[in-house]
Formats: C-alpha cells, sequence, structure tokens
C-alpha cells in the first residue's frame, strides 16, 4: 500500500478497492466522517484521504476500522479482492506492505466472508513493532506459531517470546503487540477463528 509521500502517483488497484469499499462501509452505517473518527480514533482527513485512496491506512488504522466494523483485517482486504476461489496459488495471495511499521502480510487463505478462520502469514522487520489497541472483532481466537526469527507478543499485559517453531494460542480482547525481538526477521503463521 501507498504512503502519503506517495500521494501524487496513480492509485494501487488494491488500494483504489479499499478506498472504495472503506467509503461503501461508511455509507452503509450512516456515518459521517466525523462520527467515524470519534468511533474509530482515525482522524477525520486521514478517513477522508483513505476514502478517497490518496493515502493507504497503516496497520494500526486499518485494525481500528476494522473494529469498528466488526470484521477482521483479511474479511475486509478479501472483500476487494475478486470472487473467491476455493485455492489461492502462492503467486496470487495477496500481500500487504506497512512500510512505516515493517511489517509485511499474506493473506494466505482462500478468502469468504462464510468462513469463520483463517491463515495470514506475517513478516516483521528487525526492530519492528506493532501495537493494536483493540481487536478488530473482540473474543477473536489467535494462534501464532513463528517460522522464523524472535517475536514477542503482548497481551492482556503478558508478554510472551517466542522463538521458531513455538505457537502462542490467545483470545483477543484488548490491546496487544507484535515485536521483532532478534537480529533477524520475524515470520510467523497467524491463524484467525472468529468467535
Amino acid at each position: 500500500m501507498r504512503r502519503e509521500a506517495d500521494a501524487v502517483e496513480t492509485p494501487d488497484p488494491v488500494d483504489a478497492r479499499l478506498a472504495a469499499r472503506l467509503a461503501e462501509l461508511r455509507a452503509e452505517h450512516g456515518w459521517s466522517l466525523g462520527e467515524l473518527a470519534e468511533r474509530s480514533g482515525v482522524s477525520r482527513s486521514t478517513l477522508s484521504r483513505a476514502e478517497r485512496a490518496e493515502i493507504s491506512p497503516t496497520a494500526s488504522q486499518l485494525n481500528r476500522l476494522c473494529h469498528v466494523y466488526g470484521r477482521t483485517m483479511s474479511r475486509l482486504l478479501g472483500e476487494v479482492e475478486a470472487e473467491p476461489a476455493p485455492v489461492v496459488r502462492a503467486e496470487e495471495q495477496p500481500v500487504w506492505t506497512d512500510r512505516a511499521s515493517g511489517f509485511v502480510r499474506r493473506s494466505v487463505s482462500p478468502p469468504h466472508p462464510a468462513l469463520r478462520g483463517e491463515l495470514v502469514e506475517g513478516r516483521l522487520a528487525v526492530g519492528a513493532d506493532i501495537a493494536y489497541d483493540r481487536p478488530p472483532v473482540a473474543g477473536l481466537e489467535q494462534h501464532v506459531w513463528l517460522l522464523e526469527g524472535v517475536l514477542e507478543v503482548t497481551a492482556q499485559d503478558t508478554v510472551h517470546r517466542l522463538a521458531a517453531g513455538d505457537c502462542l494460542r490467545l483470545r483477543v480482547w484488548g490491546p496487544t503487540r507484535f515485536r521483532c525481538a532478534g537480529d533477524a526477521e520475524a515470520r510467523y503463521v497467524l491463524a484467525v477463528v472468529l468467535p
């Protein structure tokens, strides 16, 4: 996804579809930009620019919007993709990059709005640190299986330090934090299950 500095460029097709979907969701709820800003904690100007595809929201901002709309990030991003197929080849799996935080997210599972589970590959650059102030859906079940590197996951004020091969299971009710705690990229599989 694009950053503010790239605002004069033609929007990436996924960014353009995401912008349109965000505008649709707000309209479906009958909210003004100001009302959505109050509900999400994302500034009115950022929301406006994101809905016009002038900027791409960060992972944290997108998470806040998903919380307000009661969707997981994969579901929202899946809604801007083409008709879901039962198989998604590796080269066709959508990849989303938050350059500001050093986070790369690959949607591994074939998207489908009726399914409750999904797989995501996450990669955090050395030193990357992402904090989410709330889950997109309260009580979301997550399984974090670390494939490479060292990852610290903080949930409910408990820090879980994972090494390659470790798997953490948790239900997310409040803030969480994912931090690459080693001297190499952290690569993990995240299994997400809706409550």
